[in-house]
């Protein structure tokens, strides 16, 4: 990846858009740094998402419809849990500027949660920027086992169907693996970025989060 110099001026959300549309994005080396680093990676993490696949231990926990699915009900709430510390992650790149920045980008209509609960608790989800027909998945949490990875399936099935052609998750790591996630060149990823920019795609192409059993079964068609 490279760094820049840190993001003196802040930013606005506008301005955080045209830097997505150029293949960066903005990170901070902790949570109580102030400052922001625009990164570009070299290899670039992406889900193609005729390649998305569930693993089959998850798909028997969505047919037990452990959570409620929502969008966009409790975005800010997302963030925070995705930048506390948790078992395992005792470091976070989400800092206060992060926090204000992306929820602007929410209340203009270009960044979007998906949530999980749990008898009326937020219990996992994941959040992340639109952007023409591109997504890009910035982070995840789970306080319950699997919540983040259902809250990742329905994304992708909701993406399906607003026809969604890119899917950033820009780096890839072994849980994502698990789903089809792959590295490609920043040669490539900017070939699919320039075409996903190209078209416009539905983020709410149904009401709700979607049911376990209607996702599953179309992906089952599809697969």
């Amino acid at each position: 990846m490279s760094q820049g110099d840190d993001i003196i001026l802040e930013i606005t959300p506008r301005v955080l858009l045209k830097a997505y549309a150029c293949g960066i994005f903005p990170m901070a080396e902790a949570a109580d740094d102030p400052g922001l680093f625009w990164i570009e990676p070299e290899i670039r993490g992406i889900i193609p998402l005729e390649q998305f696949r569930i693993p089959k231990s998850l798909k028997k926990t969505m047919r037990k419809e452990p959570f409620e699915v929502r969008i966009d009900k409790a975005f800010d709430r997302v963030v925070e849990a995705c930048a506390a510390s948790a078992p395992g992650r005792g470091k976070t790149w989400i800092n206060d500027r992060i926090k204000r920045l992306y929820s602007d980008l929410h209340t203009i209509g270009h960044c979007h949660s998906v949530e999980c609960w749990q008898d009326n608790r937020l219990v996992g989800g994941l959040y992340g920027v639109r952007l023409g027909s591109a997504f890009f998945g910035e982070s995840m949490f789970s306080r319950v086992t699997d919540a983040s990875k259902v809250a990742l399936v329905h994304l992708v099935h909701r993406l399906i169907a607003g026809r969604f052609r890119l899917l950033d998750t820009q780096f890839t790591t072994d849980h994502l693996k698990r789903f089809g996630a792959i590295d490609i060149s920043k040669e490539d990823y900017s070939e699919l970025l320039y075409d996903a920019l190209q078209d416009e795609a539905d983020f709410f192409p149904y009401d709700g989060g979607g049911t376990s059993d209607s996702i599953l079964q179309s992906f089952s068609q599809t697969s």
